[in-house]
């Protein structure tokens, strides 16, 4: 059985890094199709189908694949632009129909703020850089596999918004020191992250650099000396097929 996975182009690389590391949807597939590869037999067999929807480009039918993967995005989930309004519509026509659903940054944002939760300007500003991000009990409970039990992993950030509020019903997975709301799931249907698993080190590097005025002096600096942490992407790729698959 092939599992179809409809990826949600919520933005564009710049022009400056895009030839180097391609567009959002790439980076998301090259890292699932790599950690699936890795399963060996036990991989699964998966398709991949970008919908730019930052274009307003949607599939036909809802049920068109199996599931859909969110992608980040620089703009604000409450931006007055016509396309986040129709993906505001689309999150709730996924979730009213129990569609399998994973966010990433933008993705986990605008989750909640289509579903009843609150988005904001985070009061500590940016949060960048590879970050621990502590999972709380329910993260085990819901079947998250852990490596020797551990309940933190490091991820890389990029992110001005986040979310403030959860949407309802949602359950609360993981937070980071500035960023509490960092991982939610909505039933067995919903699952986002603040964090972006996709990010290779080299693409971290190569936005924060091309951003380095956007960030106070501090803040840069700190991101970039976290590069030098390692960072678990790859076990957080597991986590979306485990969730699309089941």
């Amino acid at each position: 059985m092939t599992i179809k996975i409809g990826i949600l182009r919520a933005d564009d690389v710049s022009l400056e890094l895009a030839p180097d590391f391609g567009e959002y949807p790439q980076m998301v597939e090259e890292l699932i199709v790599a950690v699936n590869l890795a399963r060996g037999a036990d991989a699964k067999r998966l398709q991949f189908t970008t919908y730019a929807v930052n274009r307003q480009q949607y599939p036909d039918h809802i049920d068109e694949v199996d599931a859909y993967i969110i992608t980040g995005s620089k703009s604000s989930v409450y931006d007055q632009e016509p396309w986040i309004a129709d993906l505001h519509r689309f999150v709730e026509a996924l979730h009213s129909n129990n569609k399998k659903t994973v966010g990433i940054c933008f993705g986990h944002q605008i989750i909640a703020s289509a579903l009843g939760g609150k988005v904001e300007k985070a009061a500590v500003g940016w949060g960048v850089g590879v970050k621990a991000t502590s999972l709380t009990k329910a993260a085990t409970d819901v079947g998250l596999k852990l490596d020797a039990g551990n309940r933190s992993l490091n991820l890389l950030y990029s992110h001005q918004d986040q979310v403030a509020l959860p949407a309802p019903g949602s359950t609360l997975l993981a937070s980071t020191d500035i960023c509490p709301v960092a991982m939610t799931a909505i039933g067995e249907h919903i699952l986002s992250f603040q964090g972006h698993p996709e990010f290779s080190h080299d693409y971290a590097e190569a936005l924060y650099r091309l951003r380095e005025k956007n960030y106070p002096p501090a803040i840069y600096k700190n991101a970039m000396v976290s590069l030098e942490q390692q960072e678990h992407g790859a076990l957080v790729a597991g986590w979306i097929i485990d969730f699309i698959a089941d």
